[in-house]
């Protein structure tokens, strides 16, 4: 097995994906705490790119807009597999993890509202910062913590995740966007259709299209215009990637070996977790703790604290079990109401989303501090929490495995001859 071959299969491990981008947000808080911190604001403020097509933006804008929309590539297409092949395919079980979302969105919201409801009119610009769940540390910490938790419990998060960052960015889209290009928007919206057509379609036209030009050549461009397209519009550039996975044929056709979908997530999965998230939280994580004098007294650290690690464990789980009481939607057999507790906990890691959102909230540079600040403490007290709690059901579901394992054993001895 050649290095690279082993590199990128470590790259598809959600621990070591996770390991990395918080080691880069790790190193870019030292960094920018250091006596270089200069040379890290002068790094991630450099600009280059296009300025006819309105990319000439900095390094840390093309870490947001451009490397995270691979990111989110690859977060819709996982989403369209389970749609496709996994546990999503049952509505009754699928409708619980987007209801918990939504629970986890607006909870913390309301949460945030109410403890800036006395504040300065800047500061409650920020209300959007702890709605979303940070995908890849979420998965980084279940994957070290809980080895032996059922498989349907790291669907339920994938897809409580997924739909929460979407609603994140949509809300990026409608409340922190600026100046809106609707024909930019509407070209962006005709070549997701054709993306989606190219993809889908049953055509003779499309099939002789898509077996005489290879995947990479007819889709790739497509995407980059789609994704330019978007950001000229000014909604934010990521939606382009969520939605783009979402529209990838999961399914194999024409004596295929495997799906588009299986073959994109082969080649940008590790892309994804070698490069656009560590690049991301090493040009987004860099806060300044000098200028965090007021942290402690701010409404914008309570907010976005209260708003993460309270708002949403109750807007999960108490939307989730609100949910299954009383609507025909039920819970995996194989999971229990902890471990939805614990997934509420750790839906409070909002790191990646809720940085990008509080630099879109604040131009004062001490509520960007104290906001950036509070979600790097949340994130991490979450972390924590759910590693406690999600251990302990590890542990759990480890021993009814192991007595399971004795009884099959017990039988088997039973059952031999003599």
């Amino acid at each position: 097995m050649s290095v690279v071959t082993r590199v990128t299969a470590a790259l598809r491990s959600d621990a070591i994906s996770g390991s990395l981008l918080i080691g880069a947000a790790l190193m870019a808080l030292v960094w920018a705490n250091s006596p270089l911190s200069h040379s890290y604001e002068a790094l991630r403020s450099f600009t280059f790119g296009p300025a006819v097509l309105h990319l000439d933006l900095s390094v840390q804008g093309w870490a947001a807009d451009g490397l995270l929309a691979v990111f989110f590539f690859i977060v819709g297409n996982e989403l369209k597999q389970e749609l496709v092949h996994g546990e999503l395919r049952d509505p009754r079980r699928a409708v619980l993890p987007i209801a918990a979302a939504l629970g986890g969105v607006a909870v913390p919201a309301l949460v945030f509202l109410a403890v800036n409801a006395t504040g300065s009119g800047e500061a409650i610009g920020g209300w959007g910062i702890p709605m979303a769940t940070d995908i890849a540390f979420a998965l980084a910490v279940l994957a070290v913590v809980g080895r032996h938790l059922p498989g349907p419990l790291r669907t339920f998060l994938l897809t409580l995740a997924t739909v929460d960052d979407i609603c994140a960015v949509l809300v990026i889209a409608v409340a922190y966007t600026t100046g809106l290009n609707l024909g930019a928007l509407a070209a962006a919206a005709a070549g997701l259709a054709l993306f989606g057509y190219l993809q889908n379609g049953r055509g003779q036209a499309v099939t002789r299209l898509r077996a005489v030009v290879p995947g990479q050549l007819l889709y790739v461009p497509l995407a980059v215009v789609i994704w330019t397209l978007m950001h000229a519009s000014g909604v934010h550039a990521t939606i382009a990637g969520v939605v783009i996975g979402l529209l990838m044929r999961a399914r194999i056709r024409d004596r295929e070996a495997h799906s588009p979908s299986h073959q994109a997530e082969e080649v940008l999965r590790p892309v994804s977790s070698g490069i656009a998230l560590p690049v991301f939280a090493l040009m987004s994580a860099g806060v300044s703790l000098s200028g965090a004098g007021g942290f402690w007294t701010s409404t914008v650290t309570w907010g976005v604290l209260a708003g993460l690690l309270a708002g949403k464990t109750v807007g999960i789980f108490g939307v989730t079990w609100l949910t299954a009481r009383f609507t025909s939607a039920h819970l995996n057999p194989r999971l229990a109401w902890t471990d939805i507790a614990g997934i509420g906990i750790l839906s409070g890691i909002g790191f990646t989303v809720s940085l990008l959102i509080a630099e879109l909230s604040y131009s004062d540079a001490a509520q960007l501090t104290e906001a950036k600040g509070a979600v790097l403490l949340a994130s991490a007290a979450a972390s924590l929490l759910a590693a406690v709690v999600l251990g302990r059901r590890s542990r759990h579901y480890h021993r009814l495995a192991q007595q399971r394992r004795g009884v099959q054993v017990k039988a088997m001895a039973a059952q031999a001859p003599g």
